[in-house]
This record gives structure tokens, C-alpha cells and sequence, in this order.
């Protein structure tokens, strides 16, 4: 009978994904999926919160051979837990790894249930020593500035180029897609402000992307930790974004 059920639901979700015009797997009403390119997908989460109201954030999952990588999870256990039983219930797809794009929750917010589930946790150092000093779960692996690895096959390039968002915010770059994960370093062309400023460092946030655009010309796929992912062209407007406030807040 268990079994009957599961199928039928299963059929169900395939029915749904398959009537769908576009790109965009919904979950549920606060968590969905945006196919980009290859077996390359945007995870995109939704909550509320009395500061912002209801907004969304952007993680990737690079999928190879059942397995997947994920940058940033979403915000809470609950929703990365939703996230990864629908990848394994539809897609057969197991979370093996997570690579944090800096400290804060909408990064690591479900980091216990992925190391409940065994997957590896990578971070920028400073993301580590941060969460330590806080008393809140941690990645295991760290690095400096620069981490290369290869994901069956798929390689996957991690950098701190410097302090920006936040002290310890990194990119991932995808060479063979040629996109960048930018995180909240990086925001996208509808943002009106530079939004969370506890952590941001606003005087070198603009040299720190200027070193970021020279790195990655070819860029095709930009993803920002929030809103619509765009080229080049959003780096641009976030400096454009900081230049402002920096004159703003200097006269």
C-alpha cells in the first residue's frame, strides 16, 4: 500500500514538472528549483523576516552521476531536509557535498541536517573561525584564499578575492558552464541597496569585485545570493550600488 501511494505521488510531481512552460520545479510554496544549464540548478528558498518581509535565496546544485554539490543551503534545516528528500525521492540524486559561500544563515542555515546526512562541508577559513567563535555548526574543510577540486569529473574553483558583503564571503566558479556563484557579494539589477550591511566592508567591497570581473571575463551566468541572476552586467550595477552609498555616506 506504502508503496502504491509513492509511486502515485511520484507520478503525480513527474505530471507537474512535465506540464510546466518553463525552467522552474516548484516544491513547495517557499522552495523551488531553476534549471540553468546542463545538470546545473539554482535552489531557491523563500521566508519571511519582520526586517525584509518575504524574500528569496539563491543557492546552486551541480548534479553528476546521483550525487550533487550544494552551495549554500537554504536558511533552516527544515526547508535544506525538503530540499534533499525531493532530490533523492524524484531525481535519485544524493547530497554529498556543501560549500559555503560565507558565515551567514542563508549560507549555512541547514549545515546540521547535511552533516547529519553525511555530506562534507567546505568554507573559507574565516567562515570557520567565525562560526567557532559563535558557537554555531561549523564547515570541516577550510581554505585560505583558493580551492580546486574535481566533483565526478566537474571541476569546481572556490576563491577569497577580499572582504566585501562580509569578511569571509567567497565566488565558485564553474569553468565549463562558465558561471559564477557570487553570493551576496554580489547583488542583482532590480536591488536598489546593498541590503545587509552588519558584516560588509562598503570601502573595499568595490575593489574586491573589480578583481572578481578581471578573473572571470568570460562570465556567461552570474548568480547572486538574491533575486535574478544576470552577466556581467549585475557586477557593474552592484559597484555602481556601493560607489553611491560610499558618496552618500561621506558627505
Amino acid at each position: 500500500m506504502k508503496k502504491s501511494i509513492l509511486a502515485l505521488f511520484t507520478l503525480l510531481v513527474f505530471s507537474t514538472i512535465l506540464r510546466a512552460q518553463t525552467d522552474t520545479i516548484h516544491i513547495n510554496k517557499d522552495l523551488q528549483l531553476i534549471h540553468l544549464q546542463d545538470s546545473i540548478y539554482i535552489h531557491q528558498s523563500w521566508v519571511n523576516s519582520q526586517e525584509y518581509g518575504r524574500f528569496s535565496c539563491n543557492g546552486l546544485l551541480i548534479i553528476r552521476k546521483g550525487e550533487a554539490v550544494m552551495i549554500d543551503s537554504p536558511m533552516s534545516n527544515e526547508q535544506t531536509k525538503q530540499l534533499c528528500e525531493f532530490l533523492d525521492l524524484i531525481f535519485q540524486v544524493k547530497i554529498k557535498a556543501h560549500i559555503a559561500s560565507h558565515y551567514h544563515q542563508d549560507c549555512i542555515g541547514g549545515l546540521d541536517y547535511l552533516h547529519s546526512i553525511s555530506a562534507k562541508s567546505l568554507a573559507c577559513q574565516a567562515t570557520i573561525d567565525k562560526c567557532m567563535a559563535e558557537g554555531i555548526t561549523a564547515p570541516t574543510i577550510g581554505f585560505d584564499t583558493e580551492y580546486d577540486c574535481q566533483f565526478n569529473n566537474e571541476p569546481i574553483e572556490c576563491r577569497f578575492f577580499g572582504v566585501g558583503h562580509s569578511f569571509d564571503n567567497i565566488t565558485i566558479w564553474l569553468p565549463n558552464q562558465r558561471l559564477l556563484f557570487g553570493g551576496c557579494m554580489v547583488k542583482s539589477a532590480s536591488s536598489k541597496g546593498l541590503g545587509n550591511l552588519a558584516d560588509a566592508s562598503v570601502e573595499e567591497w568595490d575593489i574586491t569585485l573589480e578583481k572578481v570581473q578581471y578573473a572571470y571575463p568570460e562570465a556567461n551566468i552570474i548568480v547572486p545570493g538574491h533575486g535574478n541572476w544576470g552577466g556581467l552586467e549585475i557586477i557593474n550595477h552592484t559597484i555602481d550600488l556601493i560607489k553611491s552609498y560610499q558618496i552618500q555616506k561621506n558627505k
